[in-house]
């Protein structure tokens, strides 16, 4: 039996919840709204008729009754200004006085019928789904949930509706003059197939840089200090995807566990930079900040990727707080199923929004494209991609969302990475988006990570890795650029970790370590954890290594993790995503630890080996064809008796595989139209624990190699430079890989 709250109330009945508002204010003069205009959408400072300087309000609420914008003093006083123009479902008025630095937030009155899926609730003030800044942060007391419920006692009635005012305890959004002129910025314009990718947090890679002064860590100001820059510059990476820089909300459950959302997938205000990580304490100053950290960027020659959360928002499902789109037109906004009280979570968030519908299709293509022309950014990497590829239900790579993007003449010239899953029926999708986008590549990792482990029953999927996995991309024009490979990302362990844990240690999470992904794919080399024997840890270094070198030596766009090429730690945890502290900071002490600062060295080194050899970033696939008259191939698999590959190695269970890539006629012209021509290399990937004999194949291949690089050693400070003929029998050092250019 249900309890009195949960039965069903006639629509727009209120809860008997007394306001805690105290002594109400003397009234304040409403200024009256003239009629404005309804595009764009959003606050918009500009001079109106008669030379009047204010601000357009301009907010899409189909299904409201009214709509009222709330202006902010310095002392939270609050005037309500009743917008009363309605154009094509947009509520809209210009305000003669209100100038930028303004905190503001919208009221939207309407019915309250959680069973059909209406919630409007004027009590509670909401922020602008297009506001440019946000002043404060969400701390979700009772006060912000549209329905009754009582924190931390979690006393949950959704069906009744909340009188109390929200204003007091929510951040709120800031009028923003948008006057900056980008013709003096140089966008690096890094082609697709050139790029390295840098994952990265703006927090948690600047905080503790000891060069970067105390009032700049852990901001965007921070990050494009000159010593936060040269360490992107002397790595050689081409480009930054920072994670969610958009403006989140910390979830309730957090906070009452003394913990904060740290990597940010939990988006409320998808066109303003987080406050949080601005430098400036002044309301609005985070976009000019955030602007000048991108051009400090693109002098250096990086690009700025943003990792974007479009599938669903911060407020959750159900039982989440009412924070901005929930309370503008919950039933636009989100998928609900057909009990339109509960919501449909492909994204396992707790809600999904409703990309089908016209109106949400255009505020995310609209901040997309805020975002690359008065921003800057040059791409984006889309968390769970498949939820945005739905239409009604099952993934639709026809679907609006990828349809609009395509056609776009912003987006479709700017970087798109798609995390091509989501955790709905049917929601994995490696390899099925369409051309103009790049993918996450979940298979390489697994592959990469059991090879190193000795894990793979044979080399077969090996081999389509370290080549460009032509099994998933090679159709509709696309290139091996589509494959976005990877060892490690923020979510899960960092690769040292991924030497050191069989296991995770989540602990600090607070949710009895069952949080966080079990299928590691790890293996701790003998040891769990830190360890004082030092035959442990010189064969984790040397795994590091190994992946390393494997990740920069395969075809396809690599991508780094901030803190890898430094041994960076987070103690065994593969989930730190509430995690802002020394786990999830970067330790900047490394690169004094002669271990680690080799590690640096070394991955700096593979990052310039492949900018100077196009035969290690190819522009299209391998053909495995012979490409010369004397019968050498592009591509050639060979076993550690120097011979070919048969079809029967392939599936035969092997530790060892070399891969021999032509460089003498590379597919492609460079921009005077010559033929590409480069130097041949041959890698040599051991895994195995003892030493192995590999004969170095004869011609048409090469007659002599000379050693490039050899991970079994500490120091890559300087190249091996070893000579070796043809048909020598080379001693590969047990788990290591040999990278040979032919002379």
């Amino acid at each position: 039996m249900t309890s009195a709250a949960e039965q069903r109330a006639p629509a727009g009945q209120r809860a008997a919840v007394p306001p805690t508002n105290g002594a109400r204010r003397a009234p304040v003069p409403v200024p009256a709204a003239w009629p404005g205009a309804p595009t764009p959408l959003g606050a918009r400072f500009r001079v109106g008729p008669d030379g009047v300087a204010g601000t357009n309000f301009a907010l899409w609420a189909a299904g409201a009754e009214a709509v009222r914008v709330c202006l902010f003093d310095a002392d939270g006083g609050e005037t309500r200004v009743p917008l009363t123009e309605l154009t094509h479902e947009i509520w809209h008025g210009f305000v003669p006085g209100v100038l930028p630095g303004q905190r503001y937030g919208y009221r939207v009155d309407g019915r309250w019928d959680p069973w059909t899926g209406a919630r409007w609730n004027p009590a509670k003030l909401l922020l602008d789904p297009y506001a440019r800044a946000v002043d404060g942060e969400f701390t979700l007391p009772a006060e912000v949930y549209g329905h009754v419920r009582d924190w931390p006692e979690q006393h949950v009635a959704d069906t009744v509706r909340d009188e109390r005012d929200s204003a007091p305890y929510v951040p709120k959004g800031v009028v923003v003059h948008d006057d900056d002129d980008w013709s003096d910025d140089r966008r690096p314009k890094t082609p697709w197939a050139d790029s390295v990718i840098y994952e990265l947090h703006v927090r948690g890679f600047t905080k503790l840089h000891p060069q970067i002064p105390g009032p700049l860590r852990g901001t965007y100001a921070g990050l494009a200090h000159p010593a936060a820059v040269d360490h992107l510059v002397r790595l050689g990476v081409t480009a930054v995807e920072l994670l969610p820089v958009h403006q989140f909300a910390h979830e309730d459950h957090l906070l009452r566990r003394g913990l904060r959302n740290h990597w940010g997938y939990n988006s409320i205000g998808y066109f303003a930079p987080h406050a949080a990580y601005a430098a400036s304490g002044t309301a609005g100053q985070q976009v000019g900040e955030f602007k000048r950290m991108v051009r400090a960027l693109h002098a250096a020659g990086i690009e700025v990727i943003l990792d974007v959360v479009y599938n669903h928002t911060a407020e959750a499902g159900e039982l989440g707080p009412t924070l901005s789109l929930k309370g503008v037109d919950n039933r636009a906004y989100y998928r609900l199923q057909d009990d339109a009280r509960r919501y449909a979570d492909y994204t396992g968030c707790g809600n999904t929004l409703h990309v089908v519908r016209p109106q949400v299709l255009r505020l995310i293509t609209d901040s997309l494209r805020y975002w690359v022309t008065e921003m800057g950014v040059d791409g984006f990497r889309f968390d769970l991609a498949a939820a945005l590829a739905r239409s009604m239900h099952d993934v639709d790579m026809l679907s609006p969302f990828l349809a609009v993007i395509a056609q776009d003449p912003v987006l479709r010239r700017v970087k798109l990475i798609a995390e091509p899953w989501d955790v709905g029926s049917g929601g994995y999708q490696v390899g099925a988006f369409p051309p103009l986008w790049a993918e996450w590549n979940d298979r390489y990792r697994n592959a990469v990570r059991d090879f190193w482990r000795h894990a793979l029953p044979d080399v077969r999927e090996m081999g389509y890795r370290l080549s460009g996995s032509s099994d998933l991309y090679a159709w509709g024009g696309r290139r091996p650029y589509a494959s976005v490979n990877f060892v490690t990302a923020h979510d899960g362990f960092t690769l040292r970790d991924l030497v050191s844990y069989e296991r995770k240690h989540n602990e600090a999470n607070g949710e009895d370590n069952r949080d966080g992904a079990d299928d590691n794919r790890s293996w701790n080399c003998g040891a769990e954890g830190e360890t004082a024997d030092e035959g442990v840890r010189a064969l984790r270094r040397r795994q590091l290594r190994n992946l390393l070198t494997t990740l920069l030596l395969s075809t396809g766009v690599p991508m780094l993790v901030a803190g890898d090429e430094l041994g960076r730690t987070q103690g065994g945890n593969n989930n730190a995503y509430c995690q802002d502290n020394a786990i999830s900071w970067l330790d900047w002490s490394l690169l004094e630890e002669p271990g680690w600062r080799a590690l640096f060295e070394l991955t700096s080194r593979l990052i310039a080996l492949r900018h100077r050899h196009p035969v290690l970033r190819r522009r299209a696939f391998f053909s495995g064809r012979a490409q010369t008259a004397d019968g050498l191939r592009d591509l050639a698999w060979f076993t550690a008796l120097g011979a070919e590959m048969t079809e029967g190695d392939w599936y035969a269970p092997a530790a060892t595989l070399g891969m021999f890539l032509s460089g003498r006629d590379i597919p492609g012209r460079d921009e005077r139209g010559a033929q590409v021509v480069d130097d041949s290399f041959l890698a040599v990937l051991h895994a195995g624990e003892s030493p192995t004999a590999f004969v170095l194949p004869g011609p048409p291949w090469a007659e002599r190699y000379e050693a490039v690089v050899d991970t079994s050693r500490e120091d890559q400070s300087a190249a091996p430079g070893t000579v070796h003929s043809a048909g020598t029998e080379l001693m590969v050092p047990g788990r290591a890989v040999l990278l040979l250019r032919v002379v």
